[in-house]
């Protein structure tokens, strides 16, 4: 959205980002992307599509279905047809179309209603006061904020009830004002985008993925060795860097240095039992429930009931390949939680972790093997998702 070149430098490579850029090519920006070196050079600008149905695919990217829906919405005119895979089209959507429905967007579902793929055809978006649940995604917020300067009045959005992952919505209002973008933030679950701002193409850093670092922490916490993912500093904004302090919290100890933190879990990997609200950074309540097991006292997950809407029911998931294994668990709904008890894993079964097409179950999961022998992870592929060479930086180190 920002009219002239900007340069990404340290590009995360996956499926969900190499499907965002090939959604971007269809809608003919010009893109330039340099794998060895990880850098893209993107020329942006508002684009119209005025004689033609551009057709765009978003794979399974939760970012690119709604970031992209709502960008090609607030464009003046247009017809885009949006599909994705299967298991994007099974998760929710609702929440944003209706919002940008009300805001003036015409969106045709042409399988299910409120969900993937459906054809949207854009005459602009008004602005004005919206009122969204935040409950299954920050996501959703994230798209209105970001496209709010493309409305032809200033924006206001107001969230109903406690917002979900909230960490996510600091990153999108930090980098929005990084691109020139300010958005005002009167009270607590109120954001107000004034039309007419622009923002201004430049050079951005991105920095390393710590949702991905933190298996690697975790792995050094149940098997007492230590680790140094680099790059990666507790000044992150991303809200997966509290994970570290759970796991100090569990005995670990940590060192921050020049190069990134150096992480020591506690000897024979023997972690104490933690009681956590994860709602900020419930990308990891996987990797806390796949090391839960090896703590000393039972483990409790709070705030996480919107996770059962992600990639899979991420809740069920757990619940069952832990039980699988031997290990008692049980939901807490009156945290919208779960609690998971320490246990002991019979060794001389074969035992098949399913992962139900979820990127973060592999990862996760594949934490338990370097402790239990005749662990196998089911289609172990899917970490392509968000980290295509996951496993062999994980044999690397084992």
């Amino acid at each position: 959205m920002a009219e002239g070149k900007s340069v990404l430098t340290n590009i995360l490579l996956s499926d969900d980002s190499r499907g965002f850029i090939e959604c971007l090519r269809e809608l003919e920006y010009n893109i330039n992307l340099n794998e060895n070196e990880k850098t893209l050079e993107i020329y942006g600008g508002v684009s119209e599509n005025k004689n033609k149905i551009t057709r765009i695919n978003v794979r399974s990217a939760g970012t690119a279905a709604r970031f992209l829906t709502a960008m090609l919405a607030a464009y003046n005119t247009g017809e885009y047809i949006i599909d994705a895979s299967k298991q994007m089209r099974s998760r929710p959507m609702k929440v944003l179309t209706d919002a940008l429905v009300n805001l003036g967007c015409n969106i045709e579902f042409l399988e299910n209603p409120g969900s993937l793929p459906y054809k949207l055809t854009s005459r602009g978006l008004s602005g004005g006061e919206i009122i969204i649940d935040p409950k299954q995604s920050s996501q959703f917020t994230s798209a209105l904020l970001m496209t709010g300067c493309l409305h032809k009045n200033n924006l206001i959005i107001k969230t109903s009830g406690k917002e979900t992952s909230k960490t996510y919505i600091d990153i999108t209002l930090k980098m929005m004002k990084d691109f020139g973008v300010n958005v005002n933030t009167p009270e607590d679950g109120v954001y107000i985008v004034n039309y007419g701002q622009k923002y201004k193409p430049g050079l951005y850093n991105i920095e390393p993925d710590v949702s991905g670092a933190c298996y690697f922490y975790a792995a050094a916490a149940i098997t007492g060795g230590s680790v140094l993912v680099r790059d990666v500093y507790y000044s992150s904004m991303q809200g997966d860097i509290k994970f570290l302090e759970v796991l100090e919290g569990m005995g670990c100890e940590t060192k921050e240095t020049d190069e990134g933190i150096i992480f020591k879990g506690p000897e024979n990997g023997r972690c104490k039992g933690v009681e956590v609200d994860m709602n900020g950074f419930s990308d990891q309540a996987m990797t806390l429930a796949a090391i839960a097991p090896f703590a000393s006292s039972p483990v409790i997950i709070k705030n996480i009931g919107h996770i059962k809407y992600q990639e899979s029911d991420r809740i069920g998931a757990i619940l069952t390949e832990l039980t699988k294994l031997g290990i008692k668990c049980e939901v807490l709904p009156d945290i919208e939680g779960i609690k998971i008890y320490p246990g002991n894993f019979n060794n001389s079964d074969i035992k098949l972790i399913e992962t139900y097409e979820d990127h973060r179950m592999a990862m996760a999961f594949a934490l338990i093997g370097l402790r239990v022998k005749n662990i196998r992870i089911a289609n172990p592929s899917c970490v392509s998702k968000t980290f295509e060479d996951y496993f062999g930086v994980f044999e690397g180190i084992y």
